[in-house]
């Protein structure tokens, strides 16, 4: 039985078409802390070590749902935790770890749909102190295990088919449902397109060397191109690039730096290619005018993608500290006491679990 959703959420489909080009998803990252993200824009969070152990609103366009739903999730996110302790402490076993190190436990769960909003893919991913662990193959429903602790875990789920069944269900229905919900609430936020402003400047190292960085900040969604060419030939050589990042005001910036013998600036250009440019931008150094932005000023009407995250990591003992960074799909919660495996051992228990708030539970 599905859980009932709030009357805010009796919403029909929404004409995602209009609005841009491009896929959606919605991704959940389950720990004891929990972080959510639609489209690159944070809207829920929950810790468990908080004192009052209530999911927390982080977006405006969420305060539109009633109590009732955030009652429901906050007991959701609670029971969550609780169990990913649990699985914790047989993960140490499995790796035959003792209780006195600090590790990390992790899971993504999420869906992407095509620009008219229908299913495109989905995935259940986990990780064990920063590196894969086990995932869901969603068309033969079965596990891979990425090493023999992992097998431990694939023997148990592959022995409970409703398991993978019950999360085929919720990737390919009910986490599309619960997408278009939550981009259709904050869509004044999240279908918006903020073209990236970027401007080439010039840098000179103790030994001679040079290096053009090209930067582009105030961008949305966090997607975006940055491509160093040479006489009109894309440069990968000698290239460096950081992460996009959030620039602290609901958009992005990024930069690549390309390095080069000195005299040679002027047969380098940047590309700066995003959904919210009509064509991408091409820079180059100018002297003279080092310092200035170009700002791009036409969108494009592309539809943004979507993407709801909640995010986390689970540390035992010290849970607030040195926390290991996730470098792959995430583990997802595993045996109980014994070994025994814990999943949903009632109708309401998968409502929950298809939300994307349950898990596997005692």
């Amino acid at each position: 039985m599905k859980p009932s959703l709030p009357s805010l959420f009796v919403l029909g489909v929404v004409a995602l078409t209009e609005t841009r080009a491009g896929s959606h998803s919605m991704r959940y990252f389950f720990t004891f802390i929990s972080v959510g993200y639609v489209d690159d824009q944070q809207f829920v969070r929950f810790d468990s070590s908080s004192e009052s152990q209530r999911l927390e609103l982080r977006a405006a366009w969420m305060d539109k749902v009633d109590e009732d739903y955030w009652e429901r999730q906050t007991q959701i996110s609670r029971r969550t935790a609780q169990i990913y302790g649990v699985n914790l402490e047989t993960l140490l076993g499995y790796y035959n770890q003792s209780r006195g190190g600090l590790h990390t436990l992790q899971r993504m769960l999420g869906c992407e749909v095509h620009p008219d909003g229908s299913f495109r893919k989905g995935f259940d991913q986990h990780a064990y102190d920063g590196h894969d662990y086990i995932a869901l193959d969603r068309e033969t429903l079965t596990w891979t295990a990425a090493d023999t602790g992992a097998e431990n875990t694939k023997r148990k789920w592959e022995a409970e088919r409703s398991f993978a069944e019950g999360q085929k269900a919720y990737l390919e229905e009910t986490c599309v449902q619960w997408l278009k919900k939550y981009l259709q609430m904050g869509k004044d936020v999240l279908l918006r397109t903020d073209p990236p402003s970027a401007r080439v400047s010039r840098h000179s190292g103790p030994d001679g060397e040079v290096s053009l960085r090209c930067r582009a900040q105030g961008f949305y969604p966090a997607e975006i191109s940055l491509t160093w060419l040479r006489d009109g030939e894309e440069q990968l050589q000698d290239t460096e690039f950081i992460e996009t990042r959030p620039g602290g005001d609901g958009t992005f910036q990024k930069w690549a730096a390309v390095a080069m013998a000195p005299g040679q600036e002027d047969r380098y250009s940047c590309r700066v290619q995003h959904e919210a440019l009509a064509q991408p931008l091409s820079l180059r150094w100018e002297p003279e005018a080092s310092s200035l932005w170009v700002i791009a000023g036409v969108t494009a009407g592309v539809l943004v993608m979507v993407t709801a995250v909640v995010a986390g990591a689970v540390i035992l003992r010290r849970r607030n500290s040195g926390r290991e960074a996730w470098r792959g799909p995430i583990r997802q919660q595993e045996a109980g006491p014994g070994g025994k495996l814990l999943q949903p051992q009632s109708r309401d228990e998968w409502g929950e679990f298809r939300q994307g708030k349950g898990c596997v539970c005692a």
